[in-house]
């Protein structure tokens, strides 16, 4: 494979591009900061095909990332195959309002050939091709300037490595017919309302103080006010204010400023400060949420109850034995949410659709309704029918018969 040196220039970045259009795949890694902004800032694209790689730096002086951006979110001829994407899809659609598309994860994908759940990078490769992958420069700052060659080296290698696995996934996924096991999965991927924060529904995001529309339509004006906060400061929401802070003064909101220096994660200054004055501006204009903003509650049967409780500890039990027979991640199949509400009564959930009802939901509703139960057999746990656990025993049992070959009087006389 060629590896080309860092491009820092326009004509160089169209050229690859040009060529690499003509893959069927590429893959693709970006290296970003964001621990001190808003908007997570792109330093390095890393990008790749069968044949050649390269890294590309954004912040060059005057390059133009167009023919990149085109390649990722214009062409549908080619795949575009991430590790872990969701990041990197991110700040995709920051710059351009969309996703790279046709789109392919390969950790996601590892949930329907293994057991794995959030293989990490470094796993995935070892995994797959035996490397062990250096982690010396995880930690780059990758804003400064010049890059090292180590650091280019080190970068280059997560879409070099990725590329080869690649194929082998998707021959392993075809071979299993597993493929359309990710579709939902690759479709939430590319959907760019993913990504994009809406200040208005941002509240939606924060764990919900009960549901008591005068709390909520607090929680949803002082959650868009932070938004535009720290959008306009270009820093981390959570510098203004954290999650749990928000939704403390909204369900007790303050009645004067002064009052905010006795609210636990602000500090003390905020009594007398601007932004201080403009929270308490939120609070009194904050409406009441209306009926039809309200969150829907979710989805419940019968309460559990001790009983109810046993049944859904046997469906996780149900879960991780099924996961281990087929090599598929639990959290592919369902989640332990999912079965609590299914052994209380419900029945409209995912994992009684689809797929996913053939290779796990069925023997789920069957437990649940009695029909099957466990065994143990060449000393595993698994599954088995209650008609073949009953035919089973009678067969096993012996008959209670007159001997043939005994006198009907000396029976008769055993008998007294």
């Amino acid at each position: 494979m060629k590896i080309h040196d860092l491009i820092t220039t326009s004509d160089a970045l169209a050229d690859l591009c040009e060529r690499l259009e003509k893959s069927e795949f590429v893959a693709v890694d970006t290296e970003f900061m964001r621990e001190n902004t808003y908007w997570p800032e792109l330093c390095l694209v890393q990008i790749a095909n069968t044949e050649e790689a390269a890294a590309i730096d954004p912040l060059a002086d005057g390059i133009d990332l167009t023919p990149l951006l085109d390649l990722l979110c214009e062409n549908d001829d080619v795949l575009k195959v991430f590790h872990a994407g969701g990041q990197d899809v991110e700040i995709i659609v920051n710059l351009t309002g969309k996703t790279p598309f046709p789109i392919f994860d390969t950790q996601i994908a590892m949930m329907a050939i293994s057991q794995s759940e959030q293989i990490g990078y470094a796993n995935l490769v070892d995994h797959w091709l035996g490397i062990q992958v250096d982690k010396g420069a995880r930690f780059t700052d990758w804003s400064r300037r010049p890059l090292t060659d180590r650091q280019i080296e080190y970068a280059i290698g997560d879409v070099t490595h990725l590329s080869v696995i690649f194929p082998k996934m998707l021959k392993k996924l075809i071979k299993t017919g597993r493929g359309a096991w990710l579709d939902a999965e690759m479709e939430k991927l590319a959907d760019a309302s993913n990504y994009i924060v809406d200040p208005e529904t941002s509240w939606k995001r924060i764990r919900q103080p009960g549901r008591n529309p005068q709390a909520l339509g607090r929680l949803k004006a002082l959650a868009a006010w932070r938004e535009g906060e720290a959008q306009h400061k270009n820093i981390p929401r959570g510098r203004i204010m954290r999650d749990e802070t928000l939704a403390d003064i909204a369900s007790h909101p303050p009645k004067k400023q002064g009052d905010l220096a006795k609210v636990r994660g602000l500090s003390n200054a905020w009594k007398d400060n601007d932004i201080g004055k403009r929270l308490l501006k939120v609070i009194e204009d904050a409406e009441p949420l209306p009926k039809s903003e309200m969150p829907e509650k979710m989805k419940r049967g019968a309460p559990l109850g001790k009983e109810g409780a046993l049944v859904a500890d046997l469906l996780k039990l149900l879960l991780k034995i099924r996961a281990r027979e087929i090599d598929v991640a639990a959290r592919l199949l369902t989640r332990a949410d999912e079965l609590e509400a299914l052994a209380a009564g419900v029945r409209d959930l995912k994992v009684l659709d689809g797929w996913r009802y053939d290779v796990f939901g069925k023997d789920a509703l069957e437990l649940v309704e009695g029909r099957t139960g466990f065994a143990v057999k060449g000393g595993k746990l698994s599954m088995t029918h209650i008609d073949d656990m009953q035919a089973s025993m009678q067969e096993s049992q012996i008959p209670e018969e007159t001997p043939a070959d005994v006198p009907e009087e000396v029976s008769e006389e055993a008998s007294e």
